[in-house]
């Protein structure tokens, strides 16, 4: 009876959090939406959003703040989901897109395309998904050894994103006289966003959340480990692949539309975790809804606060995820 009566009372308080975490998104959406060089009231946001196109702050909301609010929604979901699988799979809460390289290889690929091939720019998320894709399974293979060790992913992860930051800077200095247009790439930025970009975002976005969520119960089953996991059915190895797959679609969507950002999938899984626990069921829509709120108001504060200087997102993000990331190293001694 007890037991029940905790499964119950454990069952109410993910709904809970995972209902705050829902609010939390909405006003970090709308905050974005209303904060700037002109501010605009709630009420005017909403007629504008369900059609008033007589308002005078029509364009700045319609055409200005809402694709770039969109494309941060978006990248905020891929980033946390692709940081939650990859915790999963490599059963170190240290992995990220961004610290174990699987951002740097998305681009590294990103880049080649927009300094050596520009009229291939159309191909840039499919390539920026080989990259990423590619960067996961050396990574993987390089810190196998009848088993995956935490200390291995963060150490192979660290010498594959060096030696692909290698490359992107061989790029730079061959390229150089077209390097203007890759240096917000580097730095993670969601300024000049257009619909352009939300049109391209939305369907991996849109595929890489469903395949998450339909194998959510499947990542549980691999958390048991191996041994235990095949004895249940599971094909282990071959569902690893599909979610470091699904991973590097859902980081290399993202950095192909704003660059190399890092930290959101550390911070928010690690954080989502920490208040709904490891069952993925909850764990990824909780992620994907604290994503959505940290990105849409970490860019919000890096375009306010030192107004009119407005600084990219990745700079906010790294002021904040690098402490954390020290903070969890202090915690995971053992590893």
């Amino acid at each position: 009876m007890n037991d029940n009566k905790g499964f119950r009372k454990r069952k109410s308080w993910k709904a809970f959090v995972t209902i705050c975490f829902l609010f939390l998104a909405i006003f970090s959406v709308m905050f974005s939406l209303g904060t700037g060089a002109v501010s605009v009231d709630i009420k005017s946001i909403l007629s504008i959003l369900f059609g008033d196109s007589a308002s005078e702050y029509y364009d700045i909301i319609w055409n200005i703040r809402l694709p770039r609010t969109l494309v941060a929604v978006f990248v905020g979901i891929n980033l946390a989901l692709s940081g939650a699988i990859l915790q999963g799979v490599m059963r170190n809460p240290m992995a990220d897109p961004h610290i174990i390289g699987v951002s740097s290889g998305a681009g590294l690929f990103g880049i080649t395309i927009l300094l050596v091939f520009p009229a291939y720019s159309h191909l840039l998320v499919p390539v920026s998904f080989i990259g990423a894709m590619l960067t996961s399974l050396l990574i993987y293979l390089l810190a196998w050894d009848r088993g995956a060790s935490p200390m291995r992913i963060v150490l192979a992860g660290v010498a594959a994103s060096a030696f692909l930051n290698a490359g992107v800077n061989a790029l730079y200095t061959f390229y150089s006289d077209r390097i203007q247009g890759a240096v917000s790439f580097m730095v993670g930025n969601l300024s000049a966003k257009s619909w352009e970009q939300v049109e391209i975002i939305v369907p991996y976005s849109l595929i890489g959340l469903t395949l998450a969520i339909l194998s959510a119960q499947r990542m549980n089953v691999l958390l048991l480990g191996d041994s235990k996991s095949k004895s249940l059915g599971l094909n282990t190895e071959g569902y690893r692949l599909w979610f470091i797959a699904i991973s590097a679609l859902l980081a290399a969507s993202a950095v192909s539309i704003v660059g190399l950002l890092g930290f959101v999938g550390l911070i928010v899984p690690h954080a989502a975790r920490l208040l709904v626990g490891n069952d993925y069921k909850i764990l990824l829509p909780a992620s994907a809804l604290l994503g959505v709120a940290v990105l849409c108001l970490s860019d919000t504060i890096g375009r306010v606060a030192f107004a009119p200087i407005e600084l990219p997102v990745g700079i906010i993000m790294g002021g904040i995820g690098a402490p954390f990331f020290l903070y969890l190293l202090r915690k995971k001694r053992t590893l």
